[in-house]
């Protein structure tokens, strides 16, 4: 069942990507609401889908751990998993939770989308801007 999860969490996430850099057009303007609400949207897609994973790779084994002294396994649960992928999308990183064994890669992975999506939404309003 996790393995399941976590291939469909996958594949939800590449597609939620594609869509985003699919070649489509939007009104030629400073701020695109067509392309602000897209990226929103596959912002918390993706939040999601990562959320999914995570909760799949804690089928197999502690993933998640409180960052105290004592190291204390976060319970298994899809609201810490989904909370722990929000503030890694948003790269806030508050620290509380510390990612173990497979789920670091897959937090590194998150955040680096984090950071590119907004970048790349501002790139390709920035290109419709000039094209017009």
């Amino acid at each position: 069942m996790g393995n399941l999860l976590i291939f469909g969490a996958v594949l939800f996430i590449l597609v939620n990507l594609i869509y985003f850099f699919r070649n489509k057009e939007f009104k030629y303007s400073y701020f695109s609401t067509g392309m602000f609400y897209k990226l929103f949207f596959v912002l918390m897609a993706v939040t999601i889908a990562f959320a999914v994973l995570y909760y799949g790779l804690g089928t197999n084994g502690v993933v998640l751990r409180y960052s105290l002294p004592d190291g204390q396994e976060v319970p298994h649960s899809f609201s810490n998993y989904l909370y722990f992928s929000g503030v890694t999308i948003l790269s806030v990183g508050y620290g509380d939770y510390l990612p173990v064994g497979n789920l670091r890669f897959f937090a590194l992975v998150e955040a680096s989308i984090g950071l590119l999506l907004p970048s790349a939404y501002f790139m390709r309003v920035l290109n419709s801007k000039n094209e017009k």
